[in-house]
C-alpha cells in the first residue's frame, strides 16, 4: 500500500514562511509519521531541518519570488517586477512539470504557504490545494500600485481556486479566498533548556538584561553593534556571524540552534516586523522591540498585532541605526487590547491535514 504523501509549497521569500510552514510539517510527521512529506522551497535545507526532526524530500522549485530584497528591510521593486512577470509568462511550463511530479508520486494534497500557483497546479492534478497564512501577495503588491496592480488581479484570481485558507493571527482580510478557516499562531517551540543554554554558552546575566538580535534570513546591513559596548553588563545574542567581536555579544554559531531555542533566555527580542518571529515571541510571552517598516502593507498590521497582544517597544530605524539605544532603558509597553491569542495554529493545521489522509492512514 502506497504511503498518504503531502506537498508542501512555501514562498520564496526571506526564511519566515519556511519556518511556519516546517513547523506545521513536523507537528504533521509527529501526528502521523506515515505521511511522507515533500517540502516545495528554495529555502536551504538545513533550515528545514532544524524544524522538522524526521525524514522529508525537499525539492527546490520557486513558484514566486515575494520580495527581492538585499537585506530584511530594504527591497528591489524593480527587480521584483521583472521576477514575476518571467514568472507569469512561464507558469504554464511550472505548473504542467509539476502536475506531472504530482501524479507520479501520488500526491494526495497540497499545502500552500502561500504561492498564487499552488492553487492552479493542485487543480491541474484534480486534488485539493489548502492554504496558509497571514496575508496574500496580492494584498502587498496592489499597494505598490503601477504595473504591480495587474500582477496582483493575477496573483488574486490564482488564490481563488485555493480550497480553504488556515487565517492566521495577525492578518488582513484576504478576501481574495473563497473558504477560511480561523487558526491560531504557529511557530516552533524551544529545543533545549534554559539551564542548558546558561551551561554550553556560558551565560548568567539576568533575563531582563539579555536581548535576542534577530532580522530574519536576510538580515540586516550596517547594524550598529558598537551601541553594545553602552551597556556591558547587558548580554546580546545574535545569529549574525559577520557581527564584530564583543564580551558581551554572543554570535551563535551553526545549525543546531534556531532563534526560538533562545526566546526563554531573553527579556526582549529585537527584530523587524516579521510574522514567524513575533508569532514564536507570542507564544512564549516574550516581549517584543521592533522597527518599523515602510512601503509593505503587512507591517503595520504586524506592528498593531504586537500593540494589542504584546509587551512591546516600536521604533523608527533612526532610533536604532543612529541613536545609541536608550530604549533599552525604557520598560516595553503593555499590551493595549486583549492579551489572549490563539496559540495552538501549528496543532490545528496538522489535525486537520491528518484527518484528511485518515482513510489511508487506517488503510
Amino acid at each position: 500500500m502506497f504511503r498518504p504523501v503531502l506537498y508542501i509549497a512555501i514562498t520564496s521569500h526571506g526564511f519566515g514562511h519556511a519556518v511556519r510552514a516546517s513547523s506545521v510539517a513536523a507537528e504533521i510527521q509527529k501526528l502521523c509519521p506515515n505521511i511522507l512529506l515533500i517540502l516545495v522551497t528554495t529555502a536551504p535545507r538545513w533550515l528545514l531541518e532544524s524544524y522538522i526532526p524526521g525524514n522529508f524530500i525537499h525539492r527546490p522549485r520557486a513558484f514566486d519570488v515575494g520580495v527581492i530584497q538585499p537585506d530584511s528591510l530594504n527591497m528591489d521593486k524593480e527587480a521584483t517586477l521583472a521576477k514575476l512577470k518571467e514568472i507569469r509568462a512561464a507558469q504554464h511550463s511550472i505548473i504542467s512539470s509539476e502536475v506531472n511530479f504530482i501524479r507520479t508520486n501520488r500526491v494526495g494534497l497540497i499545502l500552500a504557504d502561500i504561492p498564487p500557483l499552488a492553487a492552479k497546479i493542485a487543480q491541474g492534478a484534480g486534488i485539493p490545494c489548502w492554504m496558509m497564512g497571514n496575508f496574500g501577495w496580492d494584498f502587498i503588491y496592489r499597494e505598490w500600485g503601477g504595473e504591480f496592480t495587474e500582477i496582483a488581479n493575477w496573483i488574486k484570481n490564482d488564490y481563488q481556486f485555493c480550497d480553504r485558507l488556515f487565517r492566521l493571527p495577525l492578518h488582513e482580510p484576504m478576501t481574495a479566498f473563497p473558504n477560511i478557516t480561523d487558526v491560531g499562531l504557529t511557530g516552533g517551540l524551544p529545543s533545549y533548556t534554559v539551564d542548558r543554554l546558561r551551561q554550553t554558552f556560558g551565560l548568567n546575566i539576568p533575563i531582563e538584561k539579555t536581548i535576542l538580535i534577530t532580522f530574519g534570513g536576510l538580515g540586516v546591513q550596517q547594524i550598529p553593534y558598537h551601541n553594545v559596548c553602552q551597556f556591558p553588563d547587558w548580554q546580546f545574542i545574535t545569529f549574525d556571524l559577520l557581527a564584530p567581536d564583543f564580551p558581551n555579544l554572543l554570535k551563535v554559531k551553526g545549525h543546531e540552534y534556531r532563534p526560538v531555542d533562545f526566546m526563554p533566555l531573553c527579556g526582549r527580542v529585537l527584530s523587524k516586523p516579521g510574522y514567524s518571529t513575533f508569532a514564536e515571541a507570542l507564544c512564549l510571552d516574550i516581549p517584543i522591540v521592533s522597527l518599523t517598516r515602510e512601503d509593505f502593507a503587512e507591517s503595520d498590521i504586524l506592528l498593531r498585532g504586537i500593540e494589542n497582544y504584546a509587551h512591546h517597544q516600536i521604533l523608527n530605524p533612526t532610533e536604532f541605526f543612529s541613536g545609541n539605544w536608550e530604549f533599552l532603558l525604557k520598560s516595553p509597553q503593555p499590551p493595549t487590547g486583549s492579551q489572549f491569542l490563539d496559540k495552538n495554529g501549528t496543532n490545528a493545521i496538522a489535525l486537520q491535514v491528518v484527518s484528511y489522509f485518515q482513510p489511508e492512514v487506517r488503510g
